[in-house]
């Protein structure tokens, strides 16, 4: 069947978008992979799921944009071009084509004429443009700082990029390293980012809202300026409870912030240097936990606490990060449980400014309850809630000019300089006189020099450093000699647009025709995995609003619905090498056939649920998958036969599953729809065998329904039962069928009469049966009346129609 309908299926190019207005449009989306390889298990189910709603919306009639790419830049590439000593694209464009070779294989409903990959010029030209127009508005700009560095891969890293304070691609342990580097401002974007989550609720799945909630991490309180003796500028820090201020013992400053090194005493400058090796060492994560062990130096300074005066000692300690507000924080120990491990450590002064709940014997309360120990000459907390006492003391703050309401977020900007090459130069020139001068527009692309083998390697630096002939340029502006910047973008920034691309990828004006993206974004759905929840998802949010506000997008959002799949393992573990617990995916399809693979991912259990394979039975998916093929062999019944002729009991079980299967993919509930077409087909199988016979237009028509709804999960079985049955290619286009609302109407229910809620008898009844009627039947039940024997009804309770609850005893 895969060889006999494969090529009908190219040369009639039924996926393609019309994009003429013919129909209403919808955009179908997933995830698009990367070319490491041939495709794996989680290939197979991500594209399973997703063809089962494109392939929804075709049979509906809509006009389908549902496109294929590829996110070709990154690591493995390169770090496989060293090994075989080649360039990268050769690596990449090879597995391009194996990976395009088995999705054609798989039949998914992809639209080949929009086909795309990040590494090709024709792209990162407006990966560059894109750049230089967030250049251009502010969003992108380049300071030194202390970045996560992997010393495996000889790159920084996003603070995303760090799990558990390891490379999330290789491994090694993360360390801090002070560069000079290119972040994209999406601090700016916070609060919008976090706002406009209100149009996601309810499409997108809450455990990625709230991921994303976590990570933007807003909070509210105030700016307290705590003035350092000999220190013109006082230090602004912030807090979610300046009601603690009378509490507040110590000041704690990051050890690797420009703040610790200015305010730092010569006295105990060797010991602040010693202490700052070590910390340089520890990741961020290390340096979070709250199991690890306070460590700190006094900086000799003191700073003074602006609602009593008194004055506080300055210490470094790793607990505190450089980048987060401004880097020093207000230590009350009372209240805060790491602050409290500290001051025990170093002999640091404890005060309580919040009563503890009765009975309470911790240490650090970090509950709410009334103020105590907060007055001073001009204003009292005690006694007073926290929001009241929030409130009073900000307003105290502001009225004497030490300190201000204010919103701070957990969120930082996006770190997107990558010192390798595969990946899209950033096109910057670097001038002595004229200083970061962008590349002109058409310039661009700033291509990539042909670089292979041990030109790559990691070396600390960029490998386009040592492109000399690459680098050595002229100055746009006045001429003289400069150099190219050596960084290239995080591959993130190639994934956060490609969506737009896909509405008209080969325009040749701008990255995308903005008509194109008005007639098809946003995606009305988007299918991945949940492993891009923070980082894609976000950054491409961004992208959208940066967009949007330079006007080339009239939307928030680019995605309005959102899956995410589970994962594929095997024996309750995820698949890998070192465990020996792999499953080869081309081998599944060997041996079953692409539809039964497909059919077995989508049937295993809801979209989001883990998969493991070890439990999952393809050979069964084959044998239903054989079963509904002969269904078409046995149909009697000519073509366009009128099916209101045929046995009615036939056709209201195939107008109820249509009418069910169309409210389950609404809800995206794939597997139960298998079940419900697995029912169907059983039916059918019975009324050709014993029941009205395959002559009955009524079987044909069940028996096209199966194939219509059994060609969004099994394409190929669907496409021959379809020609069995004496129609032309494709089963793909045939049409949703249409329910008759009458053949909806049942008869007769079953109701369940219960007693002590052990079910005693089941009845046929009319589905307009009243409540009295019911209860009357079910008392009148021999069978109750044999359960009721010797005990007195205390209770009826009744939901006509279905269901007769007696309580007796």
């Amino acid at each position: 069947m895969q060889a006999k309908w494969r090529p009908v299926w190219e040369k009639l190019d039924p996926f393609k978008a019309r994009d003429d207005g013919s129909a209403e449009r919808r955009y179908a989306l997933t995830m698009f992979p990367y070319p490491s390889g041939d495709l794996h298990m989680g290939h197979a189910e991500v594209f399973a799921l997703h063809d089962v709603q494109a392939r929804y919306w075709f049979q509906q009639g809509y006009d389908v944009l549902n496109p294929i790419g590829w996110d070709s830049f990154g690591l493995p590439a390169e770090n496989a071009a060293i090994r075989n000593n080649e360039n990268p694209a050769v690596y990449t464009y090879g597995n391009i084509e194996t990976q395009a070779e088995s999705i054609r294989r798989y039949a998914i409903s992809f639209d080949w004429s929009r086909r795309l990959a990040t590494s090709d010029p024709e792209y990162y030209k407006w990966t560059q443009w894109l750049f230089l127009r967030f250049y251009e508005k502010g969003l992108a700009y380049r300071k030194a700082s202390f970045v996560n560095w992997c010393p495996n891969d000889q790159t920084v890293l996003a603070n995303e990029q760090v799990v558990q304070g390891a490379c999330e691609r290789c491994g090694a342990a993360v360390t801090k390293r002070e560069l000079t580097q290119w972040y994209f401002k999406v601090t700016d974007y916070a609060q919008q980012l976090l706002d406009d989550m209100d149009q996601l609720a309810g499409k997108w799945p809450e455990r990625v809202l709230l991921m994303q909630r976590n990570w933007i991490g807003r909070s509210e309180g105030a700016f307290a300026d705590f003035v350092i003796e000999g220190r013109e500028e006082p230090i602004k820090v912030f807090t979610t409870r300046p009601d603690t201020l009378f509490g507040a013992t110590f000041m704690v400053v990051a050890p690797d912030s420009k703040l610790a090194d200015e305010i730092c005493t010569a006295e105990q400058r060797p010991a602040f240097e010693e202490y700052l090796k070590a910390v340089k060492a520890s990741t961020e994560i290390e340096r979070l936990s709250t199991e690890r062990e306070k460590t700190g130096v006094f900086l000799g300074a003191y700073a003074t606490n602006p609602v009593n005066g008194e004055k506080v000692p300055v210490w470094a300690a790793d607990y505190v990060l450089a980048d987060y507000g401004t880097g020093a924080i207000m230590a009350v120990p009372a209240q805060d449980q790491r602050d409290w491990d500290f001051a025990e450590k170093f002999d640091l002064p404890i005060v309580r400014t919040v009563q503890p709940d009765e009975g309470f014997e911790g240490k650090a309360f970090t509950g709410d309850g009334p103020a105590i120990n907060s007055a001073n000459d001009e204003v009292s907390l005690n006694g007073l809630g926290v929001a009241e006492a929030k409130a009073a003391i900000i307003d105290w703050l502001e009225q004497n000019g030490t300190g201000e309401r204010t919103v701070n977020f957990r969120l930082r900007d996006w770190l997107l300089s990558r010192q390798r090459y595969w990946g899209a130069p950033i096109p910057i020139i670097h001038c002595p006189a004229c200083g970061e001068v962008p590349v002109p527009d058409d310039q661009l692309p700033v291509e990539l020099p042909d670089l292979r083998g041990e030109d790559l390697a990691p070396k600390g630096v960029s490998p386009l450093a040592a492109a000399t002939d690459w680098v050595n340029v002229s100055c746009p502006k006045c001429g003289g000699d400069a150099q190219r910047d050596t960084d290239t973008m995080d591959t993130f920034v190639d994934s956060s647009w490609y969506y737009l691309r896909y509405c008209s990828p080969d325009y040749s004006e701008g990255p995308f025709d903005p008509e194109a993206v008005r007639r098809w974004m946003p995606a009305q759905q988007y299918v991945g995995g949940v492993e891009h929840a923070i980082l894609h998802l976000l950054y491409s949010r961004f992208f959208t609003k940066a967009l949007r506000d330079m006007g080339l997008l009239d939307f928030d959002e680019p995605f309005t619905g959102l899956l995410n799949q589970g994962q594929v393992i095997n024996n309750g573990k995820a698949m890998s090498k070192s465990l020996g617990n792999g499953v080869n995916l081309g081998e599944q399809i060997d041996a079953f056939g692409v539809d039964a693979i497909r059919l077995t991912m989508v049937f295993a259990g809801p979209p989001d649920d883990d998969i493991d394979w070890a439990d999952m039975s393809p050979g069964g998916s084959l044998r239903f998958l054989q079963r509904a093929w002969r269904l078409a062999g046995s149909v009697e019944a000519p073509v366009g036969a009128d099916p209101a002729t045929g046995d009615l009991a036939l056709r209201k079980a195939t107008h109820k599953t249509v009418h069910e299967v169309t409210e389950l993919l609404e809800a995206m509930r794939f597997n139960v729809v298998v079940a419900r077409i697995m029912e169907l087909v059983n039916t059918t199988r019975k009324a050709i065998d014993s029941g009205p016979g395959a002559a009955d237009p009524a079987v044909r028509e069940a028996v096209e329904t199966v194939a219509i709804l059994l060609s969004l999960v099994a394409p190929y079985t669907a496409e021959d039962m379809w020609e069995n049955l004496g129609h032309e290619p494709t089963v793909a286009k045939a049409g949703w069928p249409t329910v008759d609302p009458a053949l909806l109407v049942e008869d007769s229910v079953e109701a369940i009469v219960q007693i002590a809620g052990k079910i005693k008898d089941r009845l046929q009844v009319s589905p307009d049966i009243t409540d009295a009627d019911l209860e009357a039947m079910a008392m009148a039940s021999d069978a109750v009346q044999t359960a009721l024997a010797g005990k007195t009804v205390r209770k009826v309770i009744v939901r006509a129609p279905k269901l007769v609850n007696i309580v007796a005893g």
